[in-house]
């Protein structure tokens, strides 16, 4: 919570708003790319290593060659038309020590209050997020301290909320990329009406299993193979065993029977020799949510790649669901698909009305 307080009372400290007319153009630049606006003298700083071991750190779940969260670059100006140019761009950062005599720190000074300024002077604040400030769909983040040596240390201490606020910006563009070629409705529809759950789906996925606990859809393409299964259990009353342990060795089991391979006794399971992660993430409603993501490998087979894993709790329906997406693309980066399979996990909904009994009813009539 601590690290999270850092960045709430910039909200009403700055009452900075985006203007909701629509004449403001669209923000320009890729959606993983983060302009990094510092004093040319300090690229080689505190600051700016402490920005690249965040924002720069890479995914290390993911295989092959080092791929950064964020491809970053670094960039001073010298003239109004260069910051105006700058300020077209989608994702910002303006790092500066609050009192440096450099033209980003004459630009923080004049963005922040008083009031605010007073507050990074105090220790108080550092970390300054602005929604759509310049342009459409824009997302800048304010970083300033009293020294460079300071502000590396609370970047360095505010990693996960920091990172995690561009993060679920760049979920709801992946969310727009995903679903602008189309998305098969009537399947999300399918799952709520039979099974009292969806997501939403891409508009190339195919059905390959459907049964009374468990789904597989599937993507084929030549160099970019991807799919997708969801299993749930209902008359789930306690959930104290749910923990990263709980959540692979549950994965394991279910993939030995719904993700087999092409070659007799193949099948997917977890690479416990590569990093993985769970996390606790906030769904925004009554749900429980953790999101896994590690390597999976082909027993039997010289197949593997990334995975996303969803493990959701519906308290009011003591309902539990996994959702998950996993790649097989040896030939082509996988960040932006990793990032596209968080945004689709996280469109899970989950029927509060849902009983066994109409659970029961389904399956009678099937």
């Amino acid at each position: 919570m601590k690290k999270i307080y850092l960045i709430i009372p910039v909200l009403a400290a700055l009452a900075i708003s985006a203007c909701e007319s629509d004449f403001r153009p669209s923000a320009i630049g890729s959606i993983d790319e983060i302009i990094v606006v510092m004093d040319s003298t300090k690229w080689d700083g505190a600051t700016a290593l402490a920005i690249e071991e965040t924002f720069g750190a890479g995914f290390e779940t993911i295989p092959g060659g080092f791929e950064p969260k964020y491809d970053l670059v670094f960039r001073d100006f010298r003239s109004n038309e260069q910051l105006d140019r700058i300020r077209e761009l989608r994702n910002i950062i303006f790092a500066t020590p609050i009192d440096a005599e450099s033209n980003v720190g004459s630009f923080v000074r004049a963005i922040l209050s008083d009031d605010v300024e007073n507050r990074v002077r105090q220790g108080d604040s550092f970390a300054f997020p602005l929604e759509d400030r310049w342009a459409r769909d824009q997302w800048t983040l304010i970083l300033t301290s009293t020294t460079d040596e300071e502000l590396a240390e609370k970047i360095r201490n505010s990693e996960r909320s920091l990172v995690e606020h561009l993060e679920e910006r760049e979920f709801e563009r992946r969310k727009r990329e995903v679903f602008r070629r189309g998305e098969q409705v009537a399947i999300s529809e399918d799952l709520w009406e039979n099974h009292g759950w969806k997501v939403r789906m891409q508009h190339d996925y195919v059905k390959a299993i459907d049964s009374t606990d468990a789904v597989v859809f599937a993507r084929y393409l030549p160099e970019n193979n991807r799919r997708m299964w969801a299993w749930w259990k209902d008359g789930v009353s306690d959930i104290e065993f749910l923990d990263e342990n709980w959540i692979n060795a549950t994965r394991d089991s279910l993939m030995q029977i719904y993700m087999q391979g092409q070659r007799d006794g193949s099948y997917v399971t977890t690479d416990y020799r590569r990093p993985m992660q769970t996390r606790e993430i906030d769904t925004g409603n009554r749900l429980i949510g953790f999101e896994s993501m590690g390597i999976w490998q082909m027993v039997g087979n010289f197949m593997g790649g990334p995975y996303v894993n969803f493990t959701y709790y519906d308290p009011d329906t003591e309902r539990l669901f996994m959702v998950e997406y996993w790649q097989f693309a040896p030939s082509v980066t996988k960040r932006r698909f990793v990032r596209q399979f968080q945004a689709m996990g996280r469109t899970f909904e989950s029927d509060s009305t849902w009983t066994r009994d109409r659970q029961n009813a389904i399956t009678e009539v099937r």
